[in-house]
């Protein structure tokens, strides 16, 4: 594009002028420079000089007749463009086809873009709560580097969420993940991250904490779904479980093994309570 744009001065008008004119000049180069030797030395065969012309010739006709097979469709759809603007159909000025043709290149570039990002977020993120999938979560541990891949895990679930659907229908259980999930990322830390794991689950990263300072935190939100409820079942206020396992950023599949043991751990005891994996070398 470049050097067509810094060619625009010769026969800026017409773009197969201008070809024919870089054409010519490109195939004449042995003609004249055979010429100059030629009177620079004074031995100029007559013979050799028709023979070369001819193959000049020659190979000009051939490069314009591929060229002007080459143009056909550009010209084509000009000519198209042209007509359509003729019957009225609502079209941008375009000053040169090989501009317009660039700029269209451009903009679907442009969309393709767009929509491999578009794509690139539908697979990372929930579309319910706006938050990281388990895809995005795992994406993003992944992404971090090895000096920053340390903290704890958390898996937390909403406590008896299967009665906020039954009871009061699948919209108020949307709504209560998506309160959950902003409830949840407004009391993070930005360093920390957030995810939907999966149905009612979330998945927490507490970056850089021990399990005194996740499980701190953890009741901190608890405390707050008491005094500032998202929902209510049967006149309670809506409450999670969770499960917290350090991490030193070895097996990940472990570390979420033993959150979520410690999640059932949480449950089975009651429920709206907070527990910790139990550690895998005991002291006797």
């Amino acid at each position: 594009m470049q050097f067509y744009l810094a060619t625009s001065f010769i026969f800026p008008r017409s773009l197969r002028l201008r070809l024919f004119t870089l054409c010519f000049v490109a195939t004449h180069m042995p003609l004249l420079g055979y010429l100059v030797w030629g009177l620079s030395t004074g031995r100029i065969a007559l013979a050799e000089f028709i023979l070369l012309t001819l193959a000049t010739v020659v190979g000009t006709a051939i490069a314009l007749f591929g060229i002007g097979a080459l143009l056909n469709p550009i010209h084509a759809l000009a000519d198209a463009l042209h007509e359509a603007k003729e019957e009225g159909v609502a079209l941008p000025e375009v000053g040169d086809v090989i501009q317009t043709l660039y700029a269209g290149v451009q903009r679907v570039a442009s969309a393709t873009r767009d929509r491999m990002e578009d794509l690139h977020q539908a697979a990372h993120e929930d579309p319910l709560t706006g938050i990281a999938n388990r895809r995005g979560f795992l994406a993003e541990l992944d992404a971090l580097p090895p000096e920053r891949r340390r903290g704890c895990i958390a898996i937390i679930d909403i406590d008896y969420f299967k009665r906020v659907n039954d009871l009061k229908g699948h919209e108020e259980g949307d709504r209560v993940l998506a309160a959950f999930a902003t409830r949840l990322s407004a009391l993070m830390r930005r360093v920390d991250l957030v995810a939907r794991w999966g149905g009612e689950e979330f998945a927490i990263f507490f970056q850089d904490c021990i399990e005194d300072e996740a499980s701190w935190s953890l009741a901190r939100i608890a405390s707050r779904m008491r005094s500032h409820p998202i929902g209510d079942v049967h006149g309670r206020p809506i409450s999670f479980s969770a499960g917290i396992c350090r991490w030193h950023g070895g097996d990940l599949e472990e570390t979420f093994a033993r959150a979520d043991e410690a999640l059932y751990d949480a449950k089975q005891s009651g429920r709206d309570r907070i527990c910790r994996a139990a550690p895998l070398f005991q002291e006797v």
